[in-house]
């Protein structure tokens, strides 16, 4: 121990949770001061501010005219669930997981509808073969897997003249990845995630093909309150304009406008994607040359720009779980990086978040600290 050189810099923001993630860069409370607090969402000003975050979301992901935005309950598993709830069962089914959450998709879809749905699987680190699905079908998936750090490098695979229905869960991919949008009839997301947005709500963005879907078809079981998008046949068209089925905190809504003009003054979806991008690189190009680090995603044309997932891979480790916690631990201790271990349910190691409101000096900066951390537990070990 006494050998270790402790490094110089630190993070100016030590934040690299995965969710709710970073703020954007100098936010401050004061920032929300406009928030309309103990007013009604359904009075003029409640309803122009969450039509404004709905036009915003449109801008600044680049989301095509046609395709409803709509504010919805429960964060991005309500906006996910709202989609399952509503469209499947009309067609057979293809589910895709390559983590956690994708699999808790597969368990709504299998046990929770009862779905005799196709299942694919992959291991952490790497994501299905997209070639082996049948678009005919309708298809649920993760495009980031945000507990493996893999993600879907492009919408090729997906065909244009597809019969059946995608819905995605695009929570740590939207606003840090190309997301496109002719190839997906469903994308989810939520606010905490890569604008660093409150918890609580979720994102729901339809295609026509998926309005067409609900206004002819009608699902086998019973839709709670919150799931239901359509009366008499006919979509609700009033949760696409900021009328959202239930109370929503204009706190949080106005800390999301403010990240989304954020991220308009960047200059939109690519300035953020970018900013990710870079990231990400100061994590791999660290990594790069080093024996006892490596990335979990084995391909690197899958490899996630905001969840970066590492696992320590020198073999002197006696045991990887406690070893990497104990390493997230020294360096939550030191204060260069909070919440930065392995989700639960994934591989032991570190999760580094990249998204675009986090600094790419604060990622460089953690680099050393993590190398530090990493021979001080092992010299601990013995």
């Amino acid at each position: 121990m006494k050998d270790l050189t402790t490094p110089v810099a630190r993070p100016a923001n030590p934040r690299f949770s995965s969710g709710p993630c970073a703020k954007i860069p100098h936010y401050t409370l004061d920032m929300l001061s406009d928030a309309p607090l103990g007013r009604s969402h359904r009075a003029a000003v409640g309803k122009a501010k969450l039509a404004e975050a709905i036009d915003l979301t449109r801008e600044v992901l680049g989301v095509p005219e046609g395709y409803r935005i709509g504010i919805v309950p429960g964060s991005d598993t309500g906006a996910v669930e709202m989609a399952m709830w509503s469209l499947l069962g009309a067609r057979p089914v293809e589910m895709l997981a390559w983590e956690s959450f994708g699999e808790g998709w597969v368990t709504d879809a299998v046990k929770q509808l009862k779905l005799d749905a196709t299942v694919r699987k992959a291991d952490y680190g790497k994501i299905v073969d997209f070639a082996q699905v049948d678009f005919d079908k309708d298809v649920v998936f993760t495009w980031n897997g945000t507990t493996s750090g893999v993600r879907v490098p492009s919408g090729d695979a997906i065909p244009a003249d597809r019969a059946g229905l995608t819905i995605c869960d695009a929570t740590s991919a939207a606003f840090a990845m190309d997301l496109p949008f002719d190839k997906l009839d469903v994308v989810t997301f939520s606010w905490q995630k890569v604008l660093g947005g409150e918890g609580a709500h979720g994102m729901l963005i339809l295609s026509p093909r998926a309005v067409e879907r609900l206004e002819t078809y009608t699902p086998a079981w019973p839709l709670p309150k919150i799931f239901r998008m359509t009366k008499g046949g006919k979509l609700i068209e009033g949760i696409f304009k900021g009328e959202t089925i239930n109370t929503p905190s204009m706190l949080a809504v106005e800390d999301y406008l403010v990240a989304l003009k954020w991220a308009q003054s960047l200059g939109g979806v690519k300035a953020l994607i970018a900013r990710a991008d870079a990231n990400a690189a100061a994590v791999r190009d660290f990594i790069a040359d080093k024996d006892w680090i490596a990335d979990l995603a084995a391909d690197p044309a899958t490899a996630s720009n905001t969840s970066v997932c590492l696992r320590f891979t020198d073999p002197a480790i006696k045991d990887g779980a406690a070893f990497a916690k104990a390493v997230a631990k020294r360096l939550e201790k030191e204060g260069v990086a909070l919440d930065a271990g392995a989700y639960r349910d994934a591989p032991p190691g570190l999760r580094i978040w990249c998204g675009s409101t986090v600094e790419t000096s604060d990622v460089a900066a953690l680099m050393p600290w993590i190398e530090w951390a990493y021979r001080a537990e092992l010299a601990a070990q013995g």
